[in-house]
């Protein structure tokens, strides 16, 4: 049975942020290493939950927390003594969670985001924007991972990312274990941009599929999608290698085709014919993808970077385009050199 904060202040040696099904699927992953696990939850039936039962039903039903797991709805309480924080919150909230949760982060501690997104009006990928806040050492946490895979200690590889390799090292020996494998990267803004950027193509790939047209189409939109990632990622100064790697390639084919994939599951239901305000309304977790399209599209616009693909979905989300006619028009465009 997990324990809750009416237990008193928690002492815990990793804080979790976000107890949504991969911040969840995450905590208990490190406790099951043996560290003591803050996580805190927005949803006080989720605090109650894993204090009272030892599960989170709402976001990873089925499966039983450690107790080294203590759940809170205190920030303050989530944070004290600890030394690492790991961000899972989503994109667009992570702002107004941090700047409440600063003052009481540790200035020894590294923050490790492991949320995937581009913040809206900035721009700007969660690694920026947590420094800025906190002012704190930052690394990013990505790969072809889904939540319920990892708490079943299914086999998982990821990276991750930070600008210390000392820092990256550490990571990778704290998280590693015989069924999570963990690679290391000091491109922080490639990792970051294939982990955000992933998730509008799997919009389009479940777009593919909803409409019915087949592998081979399905196929095409992967490969074109990594294409334009690596383009804007170059252009923004991360390295064209990384988008082979985990966070890029590996995290797309994972997104783009697997059926857990939330953002794959609402272009699937988009292509099908479902009003994407139906789709939103029956949804209790996150479709970063969604939200990634704007900024995505805005992206490309202030770099000069011709991302076709984003720019197709940016206006089925947002625009009102039907998801036939979005195809037809990627079909149509002036014929290419590869």
């Amino acid at each position: 049975m997990g324990k809750g904060a009416e237990e008193g202040a928690v002492m815990s040696y990793f804080s979790v942020i976000g107890a949504g099904s991969w911040g969840t699927s995450l905590a208990n992953h490190l406790a099951g290493k043996d560290h003591d696990v803050s996580l805190w939850a927005n949803e006080k039936e989720v605090v109650d939950d894993i204090a009272c039962n030892g599960i989170n039903n709402l976001y990873l039903p089925g499966i039983a927390l450690s107790d080294n797991i203590s759940a809170t709805g205190s920030l303050e309480d989530a944070l004290k003594n600890t030394r690492f924080v790991l961000n899972v919150v989503p994109t667009q909230f992570a702002r107004s969670v941090f700047n409440k949760a600063a003052e009481f982060i540790p200035k020894d501690a590294v923050i490790i985001s492991a949320s995937k997104g581009i913040e809206h009006g900035t721009l700007l990928t969660l690694s920026t924007i947590l420094k800025e806040i906190t002012g704190r050492q930052v690394a990013a946490l990505s790969g072809p991972s889904f939540a319920e895979e990892v708490a079943k200690k299914l086999p998982t590889a990821v990276t991750i990312a930070a600008a210390n390799r000392d820092t990256c090292i550490l990571l990778q020996d704290i998280f590693s274990t015989e069924y999570f494998r963990v690679y290391t990267s000091q491109d922080i803004i490639g990792v970051e941009l294939g982990a955000a950027l992933k998730n509008v193509m799997a919009i389009a790939s479940g777009i593919s599929d909803g409409l019915g047209l087949g592998a081979s189409a399905r196929a095409a939109l992967i490969t074109r999608g990594l294409a334009e990632m690596t383009r804007l990622g170059i252009v923004m100064g991360a390295e064209e290698k990384t988008f082979s790697g985990l966070s890029g390639l590996g995290d797309l084919v994972l997104t783009c085709t697997g059926r857990l994939s939330r953002n794959y599951s609402v272009g699937f239901k988009l292509g099908a014919g479902e009003r994407l305000s139906d789709i939103l309304s029956n949804m209790k977790t996150v479709a970063e993808g969604i939200a990634t399209s704007k900024s995505a599209f805005e992206l490309a616009k202030k770099y000069n970077v011709e991302m076709p693909i984003v720019e197709q979905i940016y206006m089925v989300i947002n625009g009102g385009k039907k998801p036939v006619d979005a195809v037809k028009e990627l079909m149509t465009r002036n014929p290419k050199s590869e």
